[in-house]
């Protein structure tokens, strides 16, 4: 079942349960009727909303093109809803931003639900929707896809899919609207081309290709990665007069891997018969592949969707991610001497010690030669080793620790000729996760704490100068704690603590283009909460929620702090002034204060 989860349980109840592993992947909390009426005594719909940098736009009125109406009912298992896309007479000018509105509305109960938005094949937005109350929600996601800019000016299908289930308990029908709109600005149209004859690293590309699956479906466009040997692939051919090649890869797990940060090892869950739990341990790694080999991986941020670990923590702010799941590139430029040969390639997707199901797609974004028929190159160095593994565990009955860690390092070279001359292009990737994990009170406690750490480098020159370098390091703490107590049948007291971090520092120059830039983030969630559950209903209980949301960059400064407590804003400060914001440091691997221990 594509879009039900597992919900985050405690090992001795997973114990008592008696589901069969088809019917636990089915088991998540919902909140009772009776909880969510009387959470606000407003009758008007609650604006849920995911904390982020507010889009930077021209002073000027955008064309506004519809995309797509429709009605989200008992969607599961059919075909992506589509519309035929015409670009509208407005791009007969180039537009300087694109932005993509998905506007939506839902009354009743309902789970949330993964959904993905293409056109053409190419996915634009990976989403989950919010959780209905019985007095309606209404949210809005906003997404720069400026880098998409090319796809606009093509006839295309535009799919959405959005697998839902409507009976008479789970109400929920989702009312959608997506358009886009174009804004132009020709003074930054041409900053991002500069004035010089050199290759334009920072332009959206002459071309998005899909590395999807192709309609007609009865599901989304993306892969189902559903163990870890399974490889998802297509075949690619590229332009004879690329000189620029990025892979953008899309990703989301589900079911039984939802929470895969907290799966023990599998000699655990053997040595004591437990049954229905995941297991595989709680590393897992997107891996890219070309032709078969590994030539870039991906070590995903955690994104708690909206009804995750206990749904009253995110109303209505919701989880970092949840509402725009990030994308990761791997560039390839030093592989394209063997692409440029004609022939269609395989480009392969594969998930290390993944559960089923993973949900994986990618874009292949392109840069051509105006000036030339052909390019060619050659690749010069190229070294991928395994990933390094370590596991450590120490347990007896359902209590012990585990120290799971892994590294990994990737790196190529390689050159392109073109018009512009032969440019030499190294790309790097430094990978290191670390998971701590406990079981206490015979299995009825779990503490995770787990950092990502990932550093990715692409380095271009020409034989003379630096043409282009860019540094992306980015740092993804979390901190777990669930606890349950007073079980009696299918009833239960859980509580819940989280810190949830997305940390990332970007430092781009180029050479005749827009030049030297950097953006530093620090995105903070902590949240907390107790409810009494009832099989699989909340029947009871509270969630709160503190964001601290920093950034600053070349490109401005946004800062904003808000807290909530069951459908209920507390507090919001925003503000967007660098002077009175300040300075902050980030990737400091830790949070002093702000974690969850382990235990003794």
């Amino acid at each position: 079942m594509a879009t039900c989860r597992l919900s985050l349980l405690p090992l001795f109840l997973l114990s008592l349960l008696p589901f069969s592993n088809c019917h636990l992947h089915r088991f998540k909390f919902t909140t009772s009727q009776l909880l969510a009426s009387n959470a606000n005594n407003s009758f008007s719909p609650t604006t849920f909303f995911e904390v982020t940098k507010p889009i930077p736009l021209p002073k000027t009125q955008p064309c506004s093109h519809l995309l797509l109406q429709h009605d989200f009912a008992y969607t599961y298992s059919k075909p992506p809803v589509t519309s035929s896309y015409t670009p509208p007479s407005c791009l007969a000018r180039s537009p300087s931003r694109i932005v993509l509105e998905w506007h939506a509305t839902c009354q009743g109960r309902q789970f949330d639900r993964i959904f993905g938005v293409w056109l053409g094949g190419v996915e634009l937005l990976r989403s989950c929707t919010a959780e209905p109350r019985p007095n309606g929600i209404v949210w809005t996601v906003q997404k720069d896809v400026t880098k998409y800019t090319s796809l606009f000016y093509q006839n295309a299908t535009f799919a959405v899919y959005l697998g839902n289930l409507v009976d008479s308990t789970y109400t929920g029908v989702y009312h959608v609207n997506v358009t886009v709109q174009f804004y132009f600005d020709q003074s930054s149209r041409d900053r991002w081309y500069g004035q010089h004859h050199v290759p334009a690293f920072s332009s959206p590309a002459d071309l998005v290709l899909p590395i999807s699956r192709t309609l007609p479906l009865n599901d989304g466009l993306w892969f189902p990665i559903q163990n870890s040997t399974d490889i998802q692939s297509k075949m690619v051919s590229i332009p004879s007069n690329t000189y620029r090649a990025v892979v953008e890869v899309y990703v989301s797990f589900h079911s039984d891997d939802e929470f895969w940060y907290t799966n023990p090892p599998d000699d655990y869950i053997s040595q004591n018969n437990i049954t229905g739990l995941p297991g595989n341990g709680a590393f897992r790694e997107v891996t890219l592949r070309l032709d078969g080999n590994v030539v870039g991986a991906v070590w995903p941020f955690t994104v708690i969707y909206t009804g995750g670990i206990n749904p009253l923590l995110w109303r209505p702010i919701t989880g970092i991610g949840s509402f725009n799941l990030p994308s990761y590139d791997i560039e390839i430029t030093p592989f394209l001497g063997k692409l440029l040969d004609g022939k269609p390639h395989k480009f392969g997707f594969g998930v290390t010690n993944s559960l089923d199901v993973w949900f994986v797609d990618a874009n292949l974004h392109l840069w051509l030669d105006q000036k030339s028929q052909n390019t060619r190159g050659s690749l010069i160095k190229y070294d991928a080793p395994e990933y390094v593994p370590s596991v450590v565990s120490k347990f007896r009955g359902l209590d012990g620790k585990f120290k799971i860690e892994a590294d990994r390092i990737i790196s190529s070279a390689g050159w392109v000729e073109s018009s512009y001359g032969k440019i030499t292009s190294y790309f790097a990737q430094e990978l290191h996760f670390l998971n701590l994990m406990r079981f206490k009170d015979n299995g009825t406690q779990q503490w995770v704490n787990q950092t990502i750490h990932a550093l990715s480098s692409t380095y271009a020159k020409d034989l003379h100068t630096v043409v282009y370098t860019e540094q992306l390091e980015q740092y993804f703490p979390l901190n777990l704690y669930t606890g349950t107590a007073d079980q009696v049948g299918d009833s239960y007291s859980f509580v819940s603590k989280v810190l949830l971090g997305f940390d990332q520092k970007r430092i781009i120059g180029e050479k005749g283009g827009l030049g030297f830039r950097f953006g530093s983030l620090t995105n903070l969630q902590t949240a907390q909460g107790n409810m009494k559950v009832k099989g699989n209903l909340v029947t009871s209980g509270v969630g709160s929620t503190q964001e601290v949301y920093k950034y600053e960059g070349t490109d401005g400064c946004y800062f904003r702090n808000v807290s909530s407590s069951n459908y209920t804003v507390l507090f919001d400060k925003s503000e967007d002034s660098c002077t009175k914001i300040g300075r902050w440091g980030v990737l400091n691997k830790s949070v002093p204060g702000r974690t969850f221990a382990l235990g003794d």
